[in-house]
């Protein structure tokens, strides 16, 4: 088979969510100018540099109470900061929870059941439960090609890890259970990771 995405595909679900797969899931906290905060997953989401650690996410679509973008957007333009709660298995379904298209007064993480707490160098709340946690500051926000699609990198300004996932110096996969998006409304969990050494390494 082959289409041009301008033509369409004739499918019954769109292929394009399902080819790039599995893809990490950007959880993104944020709060507002007015204090009100904001939690929601994005699977258009990876890290993108290691000097200095930097990530990027893209928001599409927007909502009827937000013009332009979603409420993760709106509150970013606002502060300039945000923060990737990294999800586990355990959390898998307060995420779920959380990407729902609630109103712009709905505060995700009480709605989600789950524990907030302050961030070191950014004004944001953190998921407490979260295997980890990357407090970035906004580098760019870029407007992408399409209706209310947008891209934003951030420079992580703080790391936070969960004890019990550091294992002899290393993060360890397996303390928490990744989790990854393959399209559609699926998901995969890692949980056979396996290691691979590339030419030339000892």
């Amino acid at each position: 088979m082959f289409y041009r995405p301008a033509d369409g595909h004739g499918l019954p679900h769109n292929p394009f969510n399902a080819l790039v797969s599995p893809r990490p899931i950007g959880w993104i906290s944020t709060r507002g100018a007015d204090g009100s905060e904001n939690l929601a997953p994005y699977s258009f989401f990876n890290a993108v540099a290691y000097v200095p650690p930097q990530v990027m996410f893209a928001t599409t679509g927007s909502k009827p109470d937000r013009e332009g973008g979603k409420d993760s957007l709106a509150n970013i333009r606002e502060t300039g900061v945000f923060c990737v709660n990294v999800v586990s298995k355990a959390l898998f379904l307060a995420m779920n929870t959380s990407s729902g298209p609630w109103p712009k007064e709905v505060d995700e993480f009480r709605l989600a059941g789950l524990e907030r707490t302050d961030c070191e160098t950014i004004a944001c709340s953190r998921v407490l439960e979260a295997p980890a946690g990357l407090e970035c500051r906004v580098t760019q926000i870029v407007p992408l090609a399409g209706r209310d699609n947008t891209m934003v990198i951030g420079e992580v300004t703080g790391i936070h890890l969960r004890d019990d996932c550091l294992v002899e110096g290393r993060f360890a996969y397996e303390r928490f259970t990744p989790v990854g998006r393959l399209g559609y409304r699926d998901y995969a969990y890692v949980d056979d990771p396996f290691e691979l050494a590339r030419p030339g390494e000892d």
